[in-house]
């Protein structure tokens, strides 16, 4: 009998939801061009010999090491790279529109984004928990448990449970007015949580390629609005989009937060490096 091995993709993929798969291949892509999160610190795994300087506490000194030649060697521990990073990803109706069959809708490039995150920090030995969740996830084979609590995550970037002094990354369209996204990153700010704001749009909601006479409906909610020529207002259109943006990274900024943009027709890779060397310790 002969035997004909089955390419990893295809074996996971018989088990796990598309979207997993999706994002642990992105994942991969972006691991090799991450670089090593190795450094001396606190924490009790080995990491390499130095020779001793004036000021290193004798109690740090390899003495079996040093007794190998006529110099003193310092022993150094790797620093524990683990910490708690929460996630969320903006999962209203207004999240659920694509102009082209062809793009992902934004709700499904943000949990992909969400996804390929947790992969990489699984890979670093960090733990993961989302908004609204009581537990964190950790461990390589937590991502399809955390991609299956994803539709339980909290609809607001709001939970208390978050602990003190973790990082957190935000996802979503940031449309609503300014004062919304402002409170509920001072919020999360005041519990000492430093974080990432991700602006995910569809292209065309960036460059409003339509002509002529369009109805424009706001999803999950009532009023409609009628532009009778969509041309006629599409420079005041970016420029409001323009300060909109603006006003997202200034309050951010005041946070000691980070914004960045990414639109759905763009690869996910360059947005989840982004995202990953933000997360990276200094």
């Amino acid at each position: 009998m002969t035997t004909v091995p089955i390419p990893w993709a295809e074996a996971l993929g018989a088990t796990l939801p598309p979207l997993v798969v999706q994002a642990e291949r992105v994942a991969s892509t972006v691991m090799q061009g991450v670089h090593g999160r190795r450094r001396p610190g606190q924490g009790d795994a080995f990491w390499q010999f130095r020779p001793y300087s004036p000021g290193d506490s004798a109690a740090r000194v390899d003495w079996r090491q040093s007794a190998k030649s006529d110099r003193l060697f310092v022993r150094e521990t790797e620093w524990e790279a683990a910490q708690t990073v929460a996630l969320w990803c903006q999962s209203g109706p207004e999240m659920a529109w694509r102009s082209d069959p062809l793009l992902p809708d934004k709700r499904t490039r943000a949990e992909l984004l969400v996804l390929a995150l947790s992969a990489l920090l699984f890979r670093g030995g960090e733990r993961v928990r989302l908004f609204g969740l009581p537990r964190a996830f950790s461990g390589r084979g937590a991502l399809a448990s955390l991609a299956q609590s994803l539709p339980s995550q909290a609809e607001q970037a709001e939970d208390g449970r978050i602990p003190r002094h973790a990082r957190a990354v935000l996802i979503g369209d940031f449309l609503a007015p300014l004062e919304e996204t402002r409170r509920v990153v001072a919020q999360l700010a005041a519990g000492a949580v430093r974080g990432h704001l991700l602006q995910v749009l569809d292209p065309a909601e960036e460059t409003l390629p339509f002509t002529g006479r369009i109805r424009f409906q706001a999803l999950g909610r009532i009023e409609d609005a009628l532009v009778p020529r969509v041309e006629g207002v599409r420079a005041l259109y970016e420029e409001r989009l323009a300060r909109h943006r603006d006003g997202l990274a200034a309050l951010a900024a005041a946070s000691g937060w980070s914004f960045a943009t990414h639109r759905t027709d763009q690869p996910p890779e360059a947005a989840l490096l982004a995202l990953h060397r933000r997360l990276a310790p200094a």
